[in-house]
């Protein structure tokens, strides 16, 4: 029998432009496709970012004819026993350069032995650390990476498809596993084909209007790609390709969009403890509150329940469907750190457990973003009116009235200030903005002064 390739599936849960594929089939004239259920990464996911792996794992099961082979464990254990049993020439993967991804793939490779794991490719337009400065340092600020990112480019998508390999028939494995059943909790359609029909209908109808649309939370202005990105459905390489002859501003903004993701994650690769704590290291002496009123502020954070009306919309969206707008993101994170003077990564930690689209690149360094503590740091001093962000991005008020109900009866932009106070079942203000705002910029200017 012929020895095949492995090739295991991670965050390239797609077969068209996929460039494994082509090193593998160059190097065994069989495949097996893998895919591991690893619970480091599984835990900490919420149940709908699950529910969209598995309809993701689902999707490619029927477009491999059934032949996804799943198994669950530590990957450095299972990995080598599937090549191992299949007497496999290599393992073939999409290459990852997160913290985990990174120490796992190192412990994979060295279990495998004389079997080795070739990595092709990332889920990245430029893969992380590639663009560097001239001399050859990383970069630090986002207008100039982007620069270079432009200058640097990308390869032309991989020819590749569902008969670009005989893929093996993985029915007699011994460590085969059914893939998991999808929960009740709706998410966006899952799958490699609905990556694909999403981007065509943005193509068609948001493009255009994507630079203005894109921070009104109540307009479809968004393209919807993020979780397809996260798992990999779609490449960013075939995006900017089908983007190569669109000059116009909707199609140079979604470009910066596409740069700050590949830049986030050169970031995280360069600075992989920035994950967990600050990328400015002089905002490790910034005061934050702790205790049972700050736990009980946190908690009405979470809960939509701040009085607040654009901070509440968008915790419940969070809540209600898995996904927030980006630029209410923005609002609630401000909020979180700046008003409630509270730690990111409390709230970062809470995105990460209900955001389908939850990439621990993104948000973290979204969040550092935000609160002053990151790369291409917003001033600290630019803390955001919540009130006011709500008139100007949702001036009808139409998006706070779709997930706040109890507002619904207030008209037009009225639903942002409350002039005559807050409805019955809708909460006061749990603080006073602009003494919060005071506090906040006092205990940036305690660690701005010299020591």
């Amino acid at each position: 029998m012929a020895r095949p390739s492995i090739i295991w599936f991670r965050r390239d849960l797609r077969l068209n432009d996929l460039p494994t594929l082509l090193t593998a089939t160059e190097a065994a004239d069989e495949a097996l496709a893998l895919f591991v259920l690893d619970d480091a990464l599984l835990r900490p996911s919420g149940a709908r970012r699950r529910d969209f792996l598995t309809g993701c794992l689902r999707a490619l099961d029927r477009d491999l004819g059934g032949r996804l082979l799943v198994v669950r464990g530590d990957p450095a254990t299972v990995v080598p026993s599937v090549a191992a049993e299949f007497d496999a020439t290599a393992v073939h993967i999409s290459s990852d350069h997160g913290p985990y991804g990174t120490r796992r793939d190192r412990a994979v490779a060295d279990a495998l032995g004389d079997v080795p794991l070739v990595a092709t490719g990332s889920p990245y337009a430029v893969t992380p650390g590639r663009v560097k400065k001239p001399d050859g340092t990383p970069y630090k600020v986002f207008s100039a990476f982007r620069r270079a990112w432009n200058d640097h480019g990308w390869h032309t998508p991989a020819a590749t498809g569902p008969g670009t390999a005989d893929w093996v028939d993985p029915t007699g494995c011994s460590a085969r596993v059914p893939i998991p059943d999808e929960g009740d909790e709706p998410t966006p359609p899952a799958g490699e084909a609905a990556a694909v029909e999403r981007w065509q209908e943005f193509l068609d109808g948001g493009l255009e209007r994507y630079a203005t649309d894109r921070d009104r939370p109540a307009f479809d202005g968004t393209s919807g790609l993020s979780p397809y990105l996260k798992f990999g459905c779609i490449h960013p390489r075939t995006l900017l390709h089908d983007l190569r002859n669109r000059s116009d501003e909707g199609a140079a903004t979604f470009r910066s969009e596409l740069a700050w993701r590949d830049f986030y994650a050169d970031v995280l690769f360069h600075r992989p403890e920035t994950a967990r704590t600050n990328y400015n290291g002089d905002f490790d002496a910034i005061t934050y509150d702790s205790g049972p009123d700050a736990d009980a502020l946190f908690t009405a954070w979470c809960e939509g329940r701040t009085g607040f009306p654009i901070v509440d919309a968008g915790m419940r969206q969070l809540l209600a469907e898995g996904v927030m707008h980006n630029r209410v993101r923005m609002i609630v994170a401000s909020f979180l750190t700046k008003d409630l003077h509270l730690p990111w990564w409390r709230g970062a930690r809470h995105f990460m457990e209900h955001l389908v689209d939850g990439d621990l690149a993104s948000n973290q360094h979204n969040w550092q973003w935000t609160a002053g503590s990151g790369t291409d740091a917003a001033p600290y001093f630019r803390v955001f009116n919540p009130t006011r962000q709500g008139e100007k991005f949702d001036p009808t008020g139409e998006y706070v009235r779709r997930w706040v109900p109890e507002l619904r009866s207030v008209d037009g932009a009225r639903v942002h200030s409350l002039p005559d106070g807050p409805p019955d079942g809708y909460p006061e203000p749990v603080v006073d903005h602009a003494h919060e705002r005071r506090v906040a910029l006092d205990r940036y200017e305690r660690i701005r002064s010299p020591r």
